[in-house]
């Protein structure tokens, strides 16, 4: 296993590949500390480059209210 930190668009993509590839791996094994790992360190990246801000409570309540309205 060879890891290390994600610093590029390419090297996170790459990594994505790579975890679909292991997504299955069994617990306690080498590919399945590999998983952990990888999936931790692409977490991160995506936290850094791809940050999900937090709604403004009234724009929250009003596109919960569209979605209840749609639904009925």
């Amino acid at each position: 296993m060879n890891i290390k930190g994600i610093k590029t668009d390419a090297e996170y993509k790459e990594a994505l590949q790579r975890l679909e590839i292991i997504f299955d791996a069994k617990l306690n094994s080498e590919e399945g500390d590999e998983l952990q790992v990888l999936g931790a360190l692409a977490d991160e990246y995506e936290k850094l480059h791809f940050p999900i801000e937090t709604p403004d409570p009234s724009e929250a309540a009003k596109f919960r209210k569209e979605q209840f309205n749609q639904l009925n």
